[in-house]
């Protein structure tokens, strides 16, 4: 992926990693400040700006993931295809397809925005709070997946029908529907009306 200034500054030229730093925001979404990844999600949460992918295949399914085993929060729950945070001054669509390509290895084609989410959803296993801005953004997947390992433990194409079997049938992220439900218009607009979602 290429280097922005954004980017560039959460590189660590020495190997070792830089504390992640993710921008907090009021409740317009208009930046207020700068908070360490882990802090803003203890409880009660800080208000922060993030991003959600939903992309879908040429049948109109859609790509979930389930979060590596490994990660701090929420790990081993399905999700929506990618979900992240902007680092301060990334924009959120360049960042949504920063991490589309770090964690699945493809670029999203037709990548639009979808509008955006305020929620506040506590995750009862872990004790974190997401106290999300969120950027939703739709587009197509058109490559083979290469996920990494440690951010995606598998990846699965559904259609509507099975998503709402497997979602009453496995644990799902807390935010999931919240941004599922947000994202449905411009779902539709992208995979037509045969698609159901």
């Amino acid at each position: 992926m290429p280097t922005t200034p954004a980017t560039a500054a959460h590189s660590s030229s020495n190997g070792t990693a830089d504390a992640i730093m993710l921008e907090l925001v009021d409740e317009s979404g208009t930046t207020i400040g700068t908070a360490e990844k882990l802090a803003a999600h203890q409880a009660p949460g800080q208000l922060h700006r993030a991003f959600s992918v939903f992309l879908f295949d040429e049948q109109g399914r859609l790509l979930l993931q389930r979060r590596a085993l490994g990660k701090y929060h929420s790990p081993g729950v399905w999700s929506n295809t990618c979900c992240g945070h902007p680092y301060p001054g990334e924009a959120p669509f360049a960042a949504a397809a920063r991490r589309t390509y770090e964690e699945l290895g493809i670029s999203p084609s037709l990548l639009a925005a979808a509008g955006t989410v305020r929620y506040n959803h506590p995750d009862p296993v872990s004790g974190l709070v997401e106290q999300e801005f969120n950027h939703l953004f739709v587009g197509m997947v058109q490559e083979q997946l290469r996920p990494d390992a440690e951010e995606v433990g598998e990846t699965a194409y559904v259609t509507a029908g099975e998503l709402a079997e497997r979602h009453a049938a496995a644990p799902f992220s807390a935010w999931f529907m919240t941004v599922l439900d947000a994202a449905r218009p411009a779902i539709r607009e992208l995979t037509g009306p045969s698609a159901g979602w």
